[in-house]
């Protein structure tokens, strides 16, 4: 299960997403995940346990809850709740919740009490 930690090396390890294009969208999520295609990856962020892909219309929030865990450039057979086909790559996320935040994240998050803030 991905921790605080281990989310930091994941936005480390997508950072070549950022400024690319969503191509397509696929997964089970409850949410109507097929908005993202077309958005650009602004920017990637942690807060605790949350994974956070920045959009310019919204944010993504992805917690991997217990047994989560994501793929980098590989799909595994079982469907994923969140499937991304980037420009140059794709991030799939299996048994984790997905949430949109449409609100600016300053005032969704505080950061300075992220135990893993660079303050």
């Amino acid at each position: 299960m991905p921790e605080g930690p281990s989310l930091v090396i994941l936005k480390e390890e997508v950072a070549s997403f950022k400024g690319k294009k969503i191509i397509e969208v696929n997964g089970n999520s409850k949410e109507n995940i097929k908005q993202l295609e077309g958005q650009k990856i602004l920017d990637f962020k942690t807060w605790g346990k949350h994974f956070l892909i920045v959009l310019p219309k919204l944010t993504v929030r992805v917690h991997f809850l217990l047994f989560g865990t994501y793929f980098i450039n590989y799909r595994k057979k079982t469907n994923p709740k969140l499937a991304l086909e980037i420009s140059n790559g794709s991030l799939n996320c299996y048994v984790c919740a997905v949430q949109f935040i449409e609100k600016p994240l300053n005032d969704v998050y505080d950061w300075e009490v992220d135990l893993l803030s660079k303050k």
